[in-house]
């Protein structure tokens, strides 16, 4: 299974906010022998938001949506998942009960009686109103939980929020894939040679291995090396590692001057 994240807001597009969640949907991946294979951005456009998300509910990956799924005119994810999914909205029993322990919580600390019918109430039990069918993510920061369905994962946009609860969907949903996707990689800094020399060894490996990618990586002002190519394969470890082999073989026949070796 694949691993997809899509990320919904006008504030991550026009630069207000910086996104916080795919550097750390690879990091807590990565740290469970898994790997992303795809990422969107998605401004908070109705029509874009549900034409992304029924891509993602046919693409049988596993994928994450972080964002656009409170009660304000702004938030489209939970109705454009509806409407992607062609079902109706629906209070869902669970997270109305939990949105509601926030609620007599928060009058609590405020010494005020919760009043289930305010309107302030009404608007809360918004959050809980999903796509039939979902099943919830609950959310340890503040109770208003997620949502879940088929293999699509809701969460809010906020990282406090939103990164623990994608912990917990990985090591309960997904805990039979952790190491399914670990990756060894190894490269070499090469100076001299021009990439398009290299390029007919670059498609030799890759046909030879099965599961192997070669990058090639240029650089012209490099604080260090200066210029140079870092290249390098990276997929399978058993692969990997005979595949690197065959590379520093072509390279040596090429004549290429080879620097440092690098393992990530």
């Amino acid at each position: 299974m694949n691993f997809g994240l899509v990320i919904i807001g006008d504030e991550i597009l026009s630069g207000k906010r910086q996104d916080k969640h795919l550097a750390k949907v690879i990091e807590l991946l990565a740290a469970r022998g898994l790997a992303l294979a795809w990422a969107r951005y998605v401004g908070d456009d109705p029509a874009r938001i549900t034409a992304d998300l029924r891509d993602a509910f046919a693409s049988g990956d596993a994928v994450f949506c972080c964002g656009g799924i409170g009660a304000t005119p702004d938030d489209h994810t939970r109705q454009c998942a509806a409407a992607a999914l062609g079902v109706p909205l629906a209070l869902h029993p669970e997270a109305r009960e939990l949105i509601l322990q926030r609620i007599r919580a928060m009058a609590a600390e405020q010494g005020t009686p919760a009043d289930p019918d305010h309107p302030d109430t009404l608007r809360r039990l918004e959050m809980g109103v999903f796509p039939q069918g979902a099943s919830i993510i609950a959310n340890p920061y503040n109770r208003i939980p997620g949502f879940s369905v088929g293999e699509v994962h809701f969460f809010p946009g906020f990282p406090v929020m939103a990164h623990p609860m994608i912990e917990s969907v990985l090591d309960g949903r997904y805990a039979q894939l952790h190491g399914a996707h670990a990756q060894a990689e190894r490269s070499v800094i090469v100076f001299g040679t021009m990439e398009a020399t290299l390029t007919p060894l670059m498609i030799e490996i890759e046909a030879a291995f099965a599961g192997v990618k070669v990058f090639s990586l240029p650089s012209v002002d490099h604080p260090e090396h200066g210029r140079h190519i870092e290249l390098g394969v990276k997929g399978n470890a058993r692969a990997v590692e005979a595949a690197y082999e065959r590379l520093l073989a072509g390279l040596r026949a090429h004549g290429a001057k080879l620097g440092p070796e690098l393992v990530r």
